[in-house]
């Protein structure tokens, strides 16, 4: 029954991606929602998720989960986002990443030890340092309500809204470092992204419910964010049905969500990993609700708050049925969320600010990512690579969108450095 779980949430995830409804990877979502409405290509889409996410699967999830024997969330919907996104999208790709993504899923309970060795038999093992592509996506992704502020409002309201998130980001972390926050005596950590995130978008809302409609113009709710939220909304179903699983699967403690959690699970400490796992869901609700709002692409987790059901139910079933039904009122509140903003037009409008700003700040993010791990890679080479390839791009009329070419320009230094350092053409520094 464990293999089961596993392999049936590795199979729903990797569909769930193919069919662009969610995916795992925060940075991915505005990405996935630019090839749904024909503006980035697949193949493009399905290298960048690959350079975003396959480092941090090799790299971060799946030590994790060898080092408990608890499947850490990462390490399954990471691969799952590549698998599907790589995979075409049509009649026979669907299938396919379903069968994939299930292998895969039977591959993390089977252990993949022997897998990640072989990479330790490359002159260079460059899979460690391409996790550091997403890394800027991450921690700059706060800065996005600021800049959609400064298109729509105004500079001088955008650098407020910038320097106030950023304080309260610093708050956060300090708050964290101090534990400050305590449940008893179990210490809350606040996800100080996503308490900037809260800012940034009060921010923005705030200044775009400031305008009125003119003329007394009637409030159209098939407006931009409707629509996103009704193309979540219609697939429901298949979230209730990945919900259910992995808080079955986190009931039967085959995976956490987080590393906090995931580590006090394998000392035994079930209730304070609940706890955990709770104060996390609470930071991440406001990034995953603006990014599926403004993308029309949910998680496969979604407010991560079937975990704490996973690991507070009394039995397996039970938090099957409880953790489908969390993840439907959570899409359910979604369409709320929604329908209150369309009754603003200021906020309405603001809509393509918001997918403008998170392109820009992901063209960025992704350039400082793939540039970081180029040098981490190659030291000297990757940022001379990674200059030229933006550069020559640029000029050549950019055949490759923006956001690609640091992923791409990553995995193409690595492939480069092992090649140089076989002939004996490069030597990189230990």
């Amino acid at each position: 029954m464990e293999t089961l779980f596993v392999v049936l949430i590795g199979a729903v995830a990797a569909v769930l991606s193919n069919r662009n409804i969610a995916v795992f990877n925060d940075g991915l979502r505005p990405i996935v929602s630019e090839n749904s409405e024909g503006r980035l290509k697949r193949r493009e889409l399905g290298l960048t998720a690959f350079a975003m996410s396959f480092g941090l699967v090799i790299g971060f999830g799946i030590p994790f989960t060898l080092s408990a024997s608890i499947i850490l969330i990462h390490s399954i919907l990471l691969g799952t986002d590549i698998i599907g996104l790589i995979t075409p999208r049509n009649k026979w790709g669907t299938p396919v990443a379903a069968a994939i993504g299930a292998l895969y899923g039977w591959g993390l309970i089977a252990g993949l030890e022997g897998f990640v060795k072989l990479f330790d038999h490359l002159p260079v093992n460059f899979l460690t340092p391409l996790g550091e592509v997403g890394t800027p996506v991450v921690v700059t992704f706060m800065a996005f309500p600021a800049l959609a502020v400064a298109m729509q409002f105004g500079i001088k309201k955008g650098i407020l809204t910038f320097i106030v998130s950023a304080l309260v980001r610093q708050l956060a972390v300090w708050m964290n470092t101090s534990e400050f926050l305590k449940i008893g005596d179990n210490v809350v950590t606040l996800n100080q992204e996503g308490m900037a995130l809260i800012i940034g978008m009060i921010f923005l809302f705030t200044y775009a419910m400031k305008e009125k409609a003119v003329d007394g113009a009637s409030i159209d709710l098939a407006s931009v964010f409707s629509d996103k939220v009704k193309s979540i909304k219609k697939n429901v179903v298949f979230f209730m049905i990945i919900g259910g699983l992995i808080a079955g699967a986190t009931n039967l403690l085959l995976m956490a969500g987080d590393p906090i959690s995931l580590n006090l699970l394998a000392e035994g400490k079930q209730t304070d990993a609940g706890i955990a796992a709770a104060a996390r869901a609470i930071g991440f609700i406001p990034l995953v609700a603006s990014t599926a709002i403004a993308t029309g692409v949910y998680s496969p987790v979604g407010f991560t708050l079937i975990f704490v059901v996973g690991l507070f139910s009394p039995n397996v079933w039970l938090a099957v049925v409880i953790g489908a039904i969390v993840i439907f009122g959570e899409v359910m509140l979604l369409s709320f969320i929604a329908r209150f903003l369309d009754k603003y037009p200021g906020v309405r409008n603001s809509g393509e600010n918001i997918r403008s700003a998170m392109t820009k700040l992901l063209e960025v993010a992704l350039l400082i990512g793939g540039a970081n791990a180029s040098n981490m890679i190659a030291p000297g080479f990757g940022f001379f690579f990674i200059a030229g390839f933006y550069l020559l791009n640029e000029v050549a009329g950019r055949p490759i969108v923006r956001m690609a070419v640091g992923p791409l320009g990553a995995i193409a230094v690595g492939i480069i450095a092992n090649i140089l350092v076989a002939l004996g053409i490069m030597v990189i520094p230990q």
